[in-house]
């Protein structure tokens, strides 16, 4: 019998338990890929950085030597430089272009939904796709940009992807085709969420939509535009396939980023060890500047209504 004497009464786990038991098991997977597949290859690559290792023979450890050497490197140097002026000329562009699409997809229009769509046909496009349409259009000697330009205006050819001056920007515009519709969902999502009595107010106030955007708009999408602009900037400091695909880091090493020539020194040539400080270089000045970004952002973003 349950009572007697001796006999203690066992008591399972509660429901609070077994829902806590349940979030641990539903987590586990996502926390051990976390781990495997971020974690451990940062914390591998920062311990390799501290050896000389082609991959196929054994690693010598050279101490901080591989650090050291980034500095003395005249490639490294050079792709560090047309990573950073790559962000100042991408994030501004691509920040720009989607919130003006934004704020035209935000109009009430018959076809609304077929221009979001029509926009964000680039986005789910493959990026190699893209790239090799691009180096189709901008082909110097028959690329479509270049007859239509001089049809328009009879200028001579133009090296969008020879000429040193203007490679890099030239693929710069490519990627703010490609990625614009993604930060162009973003913005209008914040932008209809912005509850219509604010504009009735300020229209009853006759303000009018440039002092509208200013102090309503703005203000209010202030959380979406900064997770824009920190996504952006990190993605726009990691860029490979575009210049992989279309210049190879030519002409020259005008198109040079860091993460190409980490790519090159890796499985190129052979420097493991030295493209691995690179990446650990690249990812403290990526951290240093997102939380400097996040630092001068946090004081103009409200997250309540």
């Amino acid at each position: 019998m349950d009572n007697e004497p001796g006999k203690t009464k066992r008591k399972g786990l509660s429901l609070r338990g077994k829902e806590a038991r349940t979030g641990y098991l539903m987590i586990l997977i996502p926390l051990i890929s976390l781990g495997v597949f971020m974690y451990y290859p940062i914390i591998r690559s920062f311990f390799i950085s501290f050896f000389n290792w082609s991959l196929l023979g054994k690693p010598t450890f050279v101490g901080w030597q591989n650090y050291k050497d980034l500095f003395h490197d005249a490639v490294f140097l050079a792709s560090l430089k047309n990573t950073f002026v790559w962000v100042i000329i991408y994030v501004p562009m691509s920040v720009i272009t989607s919130f003006l699409i934004a704020l035209l997809l935000d109009r009430p229009l018959k076809a609304s939904g077929f221009f979001r769509t029509l926009y964000y046909v680039p986005v789910i496009t493959p990026i190699v796709v893209v790239a090799l349409l691009f180096v189709w259009i901008y082909n110097t000697d028959y690329g479509i940009l270049n007859y239509i330009i001089y049809a328009l205006f009879h200028v001579g050819r133009i090296g969008w992807l020879t000429n040193p001056k203007i490679s890099l920007f030239s693929i710069a515009m490519m990627s703010v085709w490609k990625w614009a519709g993604y930060n162009m969902l973003i913005f209008l999502a914040a932008l209809q969420g912005i509850d219509n009595s604010m504009y009735e107010a300020a229209e009853l106030d006759g303000i009018n939509p440039w002092t509208k955007l200013i102090y309503i708009k703005l203000p209010l999408i202030m959380p979406s535009i900064y997770f824009v602009m920190l996504t952006c900037v990190i993605d726009a400091f990691q860029i490979f396939t575009e210049v992989y695909i279309m210049t190879k880091g030519g002409p020259g090493y005008s198109t040079y980023t860091v993460a190409y020539y980490l790519w090159s020194c890796a499985f190129k040539y052979g420097k493991m060890g030295y493209a691995c400080a690179m990446a650990v270089f690249m990812f403290i000045i990526i951290l240093a500047v997102t939380l400097l970004q996040n630092k001068i952002m946090d004081r103009r973003v409200q997250y309540d209504s």
